[in-house]
This record gives C-alpha cells, structure tokens and sequence, in this order.
C-alpha cells in the first residue's frame, strides 16, 4: 500500500518538473524524495517519472495514477481539518440520550444554549422511558451520553446532577389538595394515573409505595410523565410525577409526597474523554435540576 507520503513526493515532482525544486519545496533532501519514489514504483512494479537532461515527467503510469493520488492528498487533509474542527468544538457530533420525561425541564435550555454555541455541531437526540435503556444506548455506541436517573447498572463514568422530587397531581378540587403534603397511606384508595409497565417509573414508584404498605391502584396509565400530569390535573385521576416533566405553564394542584420522595439525577458518560462530551456535561451540571414554579408555589 503506497504511503501518502510517497504519493505527496509523486504530486510534488509532477508540479515542480524537478527533483530538485520538489525536495526544497517539501522540505525533503533529494534523497529521502528519490526514497520515496522508489518505494512508490516499487508498489506499482512500474517506472511513475522519467528522468530527463532537464527535469522530469510523469510516464504513462504516473500520469495514469496522478488524479488519484491527488484526491487521496486532498481526502487526507479533509480528514485532518474534520479532525482539527472537532478538537476545537467548531465540529463533530453529539449522540445524546434522556429520560423522556427530563427532555423538556432539564435538557431543552442545555440544548438550546449548545446549539448556539456550537452551531457547526451535528447533536442527535434519543428519548427512553427506563434508565437501564439509557444504559443500553451507551454500551452498544448508539448515545455519548446519557441524562436519567440511575439504572440497575452501569460500571462507566457518571456525574451526579442533582435530586429530582416526585409530587403528587392532584384533580381540580380534590380533597388532598387540603393537605400541605401527601402521604403514600392517603393515595390508598385513589385511582391513579399510573405508567405503562415498560416505563421505568412504574416499577420505580411501585417499590417506592410498597416501602409504605401501599400497593397503587391503577386507574388509567400512560408512556409520559408529562401526560400523566396534564390528566391529573384535567381531573382523571391523581398522578406521581417527576419535578422534571412539569412545564414552566403548568398550572396543576400540586402537593410534595410525606416523607419526600426523591431520586438522583445522573449524566452517564460513555466516552470521557471525548472533546464534545465534557463541555456539554459541565453545561449540564451548571443547569442542575430545575424547580418549576408550580412546585415553589405548594404549601411546604
């Protein structure tokens, strides 16, 4: 396989017409350039240039290979700049992965201010209901990074965001709403908005009520966090929901759980040392984890 450096001495000879002028304008003695030539016909087992009284020029293989050889120069110093733009931030791709019903609450703003920042920056977003899909993502090199809350497992690198509360959405009137806070024991009897078994939290909060002695009763059940509240809170039915997928709008009866129920929030690194990954995780450690207005406004 000819290096591209032979090819580079080939280009430079057919330019300059001269050994000479080609060593002097790659910096090369006259030797090291003949070196490479050689090594070059070698490969092809056939004469490139011609050695004339004055100069040289190409043969009939050299002229044959010279267009190729020059878009294998041009390709490799694409592939450089490509290389030199990401390290810089001025290029690349981020792969980022989240919990759906952080997206909006959390991620958006990060997004927003990256995209600005970085505008020649391809990013692609993937959505999940459960953390171990987050995980998933990562090991199999779909995501670089990961936003959730903590899966049943994960051995890489992670940084810790911040605690997320889960509160309690109540229907318009409801009798709960007398409280200052929710007990598990009081949603005993309450129909709940619930999510679909696949989705992370259904399990998460099952266990997190079974702690109590409760066992939810399930009215209805949804994919979203965010939906599960907009129902609540059109009098379907009470609905745990994440800090995090409540909008800024949102405008719901909201009471905090008793005793606080509450989960960590993680960036999941899958490659550390990547030159996109770092800033963008430090951007969202520096976001944190939101608290919507809705939840200031509770009674504490």
């Amino acid at each position: 396989m000819p290096t591209l450096r032979a090819l580079e001495c080939l280009v430079a000879v057919l330019d300059a017409g001269s050994i000479t002028d080609a060593a002097a304008a790659l910096h090369l003695s006259q030797p090291a350039l003949s070196h490479q030539l050689a090594a070059l016909e070698r490969e092809i087992g056939a004469p490139v240039v011609e050695r004339l009284p004055r100069g040289v020029r190409a043969t009939a293989v050299g002229r044959t290979i010279e267009a190729d050889a020059r878009a294998a120069l041009a390709a490799a110093e694409r592939v450089v700049g490509a290389g030199r733009a990401v390290a810089h931030g001025a290029g690349g791709q981020l792969r980022v992965a989240c919990a759906e019903s952080m997206t909006a609450g959390l991620l958006a703003p990060v997004l927003r201010t990256w995209l600005r920042r970085n505008p020649l920056v391809r990013l692609t977003l993937t959505e999940t209901t459960s953390a171990d899909e987050l995980v998933r993502l990562l090991d199999s090199g779909v995501a670089d990074v990961a936003i959730g809350p903590r899966p049943t497992r994960w051995t890489g690198a992670e940084a810790v965001i911040g605690v997320e509360e889960i509160v309690a959405v109540l229907p318009p009137g409801h009798v709960l709403a007398e409280h200052k806070s929710v007990s598990f024991d009081q949603l005993t009897s309450e129909p709940l908005v619930h999510y679909h078994p696949d989705h992370g939290l259904a399990g998460w909060l099952d266990a997190e009520a079974a702690r109590y002695g409760m066992v939810p009763s399930v009215g209805m059940r949804t994919r979203q966090a965010s939906t599960a509240a907009q129902l609540a809170a059109a009098g379907v039915g009470v609905a745990l929901v994440p800090t995090t997928a409540l909008g800024t709008g949102f405008r719901g009866t909201l009471r905090r759980m008793r005793p606080r129920v509450q989960r960590d929030l993680l960036c999941l690194i899958g490659t550390p040392s990547d030159v996109l990954v770092r800033p963008f995780v430090a951007d969202v450690l520096r976001r944190g984890v939101p608290i919507p207005a809705a939840v200031h406004a509770a009674p504490a």
